[in-house]
């Protein structure tokens, strides 16, 4: 039995026939959606392999061997070996650990600060003036150079990089967020519950926040994508995390100079990065269709 606010609103909303159909078509569309199960079962796999790593990995990521030095993919070597004789298959899924490490925080750092100016923004219409100019001018900057100016002032560490980075998307889930506060605000239910005096940060809590999860997760699936390829954009560039800790920016910074001698040391980190990238955008675009309102008409 569902509790009962002493001003008259109940603790949680009713799901309504409406809402059930929603989420039953969503999922529906999804399970058919052969390209988007094809992308969730290769990241699935890179994630399983950054995961199970030191599992994995027959030699450490740190490991050189001089007299194995640039040699090409073999039995020994899946991917090869570096200028140093170290394992590129190692390296790499190791350096996937740190990655997708970066990508993932960067999304909590994005999202934490994106919902919140993006709910003072649009719910409190003071504040929406001053927010809005903030957000946009963030958004004038080139994402690349900001990132590069702020890594620069922080330091280039992993952790400044996920700041970094997580400042640089911040205004992405903020004018989401935002657009869609300003729509929840003037529902009847909202409107209701501050007629009925029910606490400012109960409705953001109870009616607001829990209908954006979803305008949320997707935003947050991109920006997963966008910061794999920002961090490895930043460390290639060698303003990222330091040269010699594994990760794909890094391992591609470090081939370069081989390019032609030994080609597989871009290659595989760099395949990696595309796998990673697409699979999220791929899911990313399932998500967006599938959770579109339009879609409760197919009911």
């Amino acid at each position: 039995m569902t509790a009962v606010h002493p001003a008259g609103i109940p603790d949680e909303l009713p799901e309504g026939p409406a809402a059930r159909p929603r989420w039953a078509v969503a999922a529906r569309h999804l399970w058919r959606n052969k390209l988007l199960l094809l992308a969730v079962i290769v990241l699935l796999a890179v994630v399983a392999l950054a995961a199970l790593a030191p599992l994995v990995a027959e030699y450490g990521p740190n490991a050189m061997r001089i007299s194995r030095r640039l040699q090409a993919p073999s039995a020994a070597h899946f991917f090869g070996t570096d200028e140093f004789g170290r394992d590129i298959f190692s390296r790499v899924i190791h350096g996937g650990r740190i990655s997708l490490a970066a990508g993932g925080l960067t999304v909590l750092v994005a999202c934490a600060g994106g919902v919140l100016l993006g709910v003072l923004s649009g719910y409190f219409a003071a504040l929406d003036g001053i927010l809005v100019k903030v957000v946009d001018s963030m958004m004038a900057f080139p994402d690349i150079l900001l990132a590069i100016a702020l890594v620069a002032v922080l330091g280039p560490t992993l952790s400044n990089v996920v700041v970094a980075l997580g400042i640089v998307y911040m205004p992405r889930v903020a004018r989401v967020v935002r657009a869609s506060t300003l729509v929840l605000r003037e529902l009847p239910f909202v409107e209701a519950a501050r007629a009925l005096g029910v606490p400012t940060h109960r409705i953001l809590r109870r009616h607001i926040l829990r209908n954006l999860a979803s305008p949320i997760t997707v935003q947050g699936t991109f920006i997963f994508a966008y910061a794999i390829l920002a961090e490895a954009g930043l460390s290639f560039l060698g303003v990222g995390v330091s040269s010699e800790t594994p990760t794909w920016g890094t391992i591609i910074n470090a081939g370069q100079q081989y390019a032609r001698q030994a080609p597989w040391i871009m290659l595989f980190p760099g395949l990696a990065i595309v796998l990673s990238v697409f699979s999220l955008q791929i899911i990313g675009d399932a998500l967006r269709d599938a959770l579109d309102p339009k879609l409760q008409k197919e009911v």
